[in-house]
C-alpha cells in the first residue's frame, strides 16, 4: 500500500469539498493542531466535535491521524474501531445518488485506512501487551484483512513473550481459518499439535508450511542473503516439525525424509538437531529391521552417535541404541 496514496486521502480527510458532516469551529480547530502537530489538542477538538455530531467521520479520522503522530497505540486501536464503525454505518446508509456514492467511496477509503493504521502500528511497536490489542482490534474488525497476515507474526510472538504462550497456539488455528497461507501461523500451529500430540495434524500444518515456503518470492528491499537465511531457518523447523510427527506415529519413511531434509538447515541449533538425529537414527533402524532397505542400518548408527554428542534429553537413549546397533552390525563401527 502505498504512502501517497493514504497521503491523498489525509488531505481530502483535512479539508473535504462538502464534508460529510459539518462541524465548522472544531473541525478548523482540530485541523489547524494538526498542521502544527499538537496532537493532544487536536483529539480533545475531535472529541469535542463528535460529542455534538458523532457521525463526522472526519473528526475521528483525524484523531486518528493525532494519534498515529503521538505514536499512542491505545489512541490508534481507539480511533481506528471508532472510525471504522462510523465509516461503514455511512456507507450502509449512503443514498443511491452521486453524492451518496461520493460519501461512500470516501468512507470506503478511511475504512481501509483504519486497518492499515491498525497493521502498521502493531508491527512497529515493541511492546507485547500493545501489539496483542491492536491485532486483536484489526482481527476483530474485519477478519478477512489484507492486513492480518502480515501482522501474524508479531502478534504470535507477542503472545509468547507477553506471558501468554498458552494462547499462541489456538490464535494460530484461529488465524489460519482466514489465513491458510500465513507461514508463521503455520510453524506455530504445528509446535502447538505435537506438544499436544496431535501428530497427524502436526504433520499437515509441517507439510502446508513447506509448501508455502517453497512458493515464495523474495520481497522486494530484502537482501538475498537475508531472504534465504530466514526461508531457510523456517524450512527447518517445516522439515522438523514434519518428521517428529511422522516418527510419532510410526510412519519411519516419512520421518526419514523429512528429517534428512531438516539436519543440514538446524545445524548448529543443538535444541532441534539432538532430536532429529535420534529420531532419524530410529527411524532407519525400524526401516532397517523391516527388511526395506539393510543398507540403513549403517545409517542409523552414524545418525545415531551423532545425537549421542549431543547433550540433551535423547543423548543416553541414542548411545544406548548405538550399543544395540553395533551389536546387531557384530561389532562393526
Amino acid at each position: 500500500m502505498k504512502h501517497a496514496y493514504w497521503g491523498s486521502l489525509l488531505l481530502f480527510a483535512l479539508c473535504p469539498s462538502g464534508s460529510l458532516a459539518q462541524a465548522p469551529d472544531y473541525a478548523q480547530l482540530q485541523s489547524g493542531y494538526l498542521s502544527s502537530k499538537d496532537y493532544d489538542k487536536a483529539i480533545d477538538a475531535g472529541v469535542k466535535g463528535l460529542a455534538q455530531d458523532p457521525a463526522n467521520l472526519g473528526l475521528a479520522y483525524n484523531n486518528l491521524k493525532a494519534s498515529e503522530g503521538k505514536k499512542d497505540a491505545e489512541g490508534i486501536r481507539k480511533w481506528a474501531t471508532e472510525s471504522s464503525r462510523i465509516a461503514r454505518s455511512i456507507v450502509q446508509n449512503a443514498k443511491n445518488d452521486d453524492e451518496g456514492k461520493r460519501q461512500a467511496d470516501y468512507a470506503r477509503q478511511v475504512d481501509v485506512y483504519t486497518e492499515y493504521s491498525l497493521f502498521a502500528a502493531a508491527t512497529q511497536s515493541t511492546a507485547p501487551a500493545d501489539i496483542i490489542n491492536l491485532f486483536t482490534a484489526l482481527e476483530q474488525q474485519n477478519p478477512k484483512s489484507q492486513y492480518l497476515e502480515r501482522a501474524a507474526g508479531p502478534y504470535l510472538h507477542a503472545l509468547q513473550q507477553g506471558g501468554r504462550a498458552s494462547e499462541a497456539g489456538p490464535a494460530a488455528e484461529r488465524i489460519l481459518v482466514n489465513n491458510p497461507d500465513c507461514d508463521d501461523a503455520l510453524l506455530i500451529a504445528a509446535d502447538y499439535s505435537l506438544s499436544h500430540k496431535e501428530n497427524a495434524k502436526a504433520a499437515e500444518h509441517a507439510g502446508k508450511l513447506v509448501e508455502v515456503l517453497n512458493a515464495q518470492k523474495k520481497p522486494d528491499g530484502v537482501a538475498d542473503a537475508d531472504w534465504e537465511k530466514q526461508k531457510n531457518t523456517k524450512l527447518g523447523l517445516a522439515h522438523w516439525y514434519a518428521g517428529i510427527a511422522y516418527s510419532a506415529q510410526s510412519k519411519f519413511a516419512e520421518a526419514d525424509k523429512s528429517l534428512r531434509q531438516a539436519v543440514p538447515l538446524i545445524e548448529g541449533n543443538d535444541q532441534y538437531l539432538g532430536v532429529a538425529l535420534f529420531n532419524l537414527g530410529l527411524a532407519d533402524y525400524k526401516l532397517a529391521k523391516s527388511g526395506r532397505n539393510k543398507a540403513l542400518l549403517q545409517d542409523a548408527l552414524k545418525f545415531s552417535q551423532r545425537a549421542a554428542g549431543i547433550k540433551g534429553p535423547f543423548q543416553n537413549q541414542a548411545a544406548a541404541n548405538v550399543r544395540v546397533i553395533r551389536t546387531e552390525m557384530g561389532g562393526r563401527k
